[in-house]
């Protein structure tokens, strides 16, 4: 059974960076699922973010890039999100997401395609 758990979450002043985890259990992450990072205001849709696909290769939208690194951890099972020049609009829940297919940019303008999600951490960044 998969689990996506995701941690380190919390408030950080704008121009800060943070780094966020995503603990999995029931696959590796190098073992065929692509692996996303979205967030979510309240009352807004999911935005994607960022992917990784089991070889490695990233993707990233327009707005982050540059600003947001995703790497993988295969010993601890892990999956991170570093975001670097943090904005106060960054501020939201972030989730990471996982699935077995396509890995790129167009997976991430939708949340329907990911089959696994985590419960999200909060981020906060003041002005």
């Amino acid at each position: 059974q998969v689990h996506l758990v995701e941690s380190g979450g919390g408030s950080v002043q704008a121009g800060g960076s943070l780094r966020i985890s995503c603990s999995v259990s029931g696959y590796t992450v190098d073992s065929g699922y692509c692996m996303s990072w979205f967030r979510q205001v309240p009352g807004q849709k999911r935005e994607g973010l960022a992917a990784m696909d089991d070889g490695g290769t990233t993707t990233y939208v327009d707005s982050v890039k540059g600003r947001f690194h995703v790497s993988k951890d295969s010993a601890k099972n892990t999956l991170y999100l570093r975001m670097d020049s943090l904005k106060p609009e960054d501020t939201a829940m972030y989730y990471c997401a996982a699935h077995i297919g396509f890995c790129s940019r167009p997976e991430l303008l939708t949340d329907l395609v990911w089959k696994y999600w985590g419960q999200g951490t909060q981020v906060t960044v003041s002005s």
